[in-house]
């Protein structure tokens, strides 16, 4: 089987430092993963032929989408995709936080899941894949594992 497929798509390269972040954790579960940057407001022809390219690979795949403000990127890109999308919009203090609504609030039959920290949106991208993949399903574990290991170990220095 070909190796599962990560596509992490920024609204602009400002998301580039956001989405590295995520795509170093995906690799620490053998995930590939490739940046794009396009927006759902500026550039959707250019977002729809991304999608189109990535949804014609046979391999399995998740989307993450990071964008912040008005994130139609998450939703538009759920919209036209098969495959599961993650939305992990950048930190802001914009709006005192209220521009992550955008992210959560989404219309019928659009269901992008909502993750806010880049390690966590790659987990869950590996616990997805991970279904079909024996590897990374195996990654997860071992991830999950060296966690508790280390609450033990902080455990017994506490003592």
């Amino acid at each position: 089987m070909a190796n599962p497929l990560v596509v992490i798509l920024m609204g602009s390269k400002a998301d580039l430092e956001h989405g590295q972040k995520i795509a170093e954790a995906c690799r620490g579960y053998g995930l590939e993963t490739v940046l794009r940057v396009g927006s759902a407001h500026k550039t959707p022809e250019h977002v729809i032929r991304l999608l189109q390219e990535y949804e014609a690979d046979p391999r399995p795949k998740v989307y993450i989408t990071i964008a912040g403000r008005s994130n139609a990127l998450s939703g538009f890109t759920d919209g036209a995709v098969n495959a599961p999308v993650i939305a992990c919009p950048p930190p802001s203090d914009a709006f005192g936080g209220a521009d992550v609504y955008s992210s959560l609030r989404m219309p019928s039959g659009i269901a992008p899941a909502v993750v806010l920290e880049p390690a966590n949106a790659a987990l869950l991208a590996a616990k997805i894949l991970g279904l079909v993949d024996a590897g990374v399903r195996e990654a997860v574990a071992g991830s999950r594992r060296r966690a508790a290991e280390k609450i033990l170990e902080d455990d017994a220095t506490v003592r």
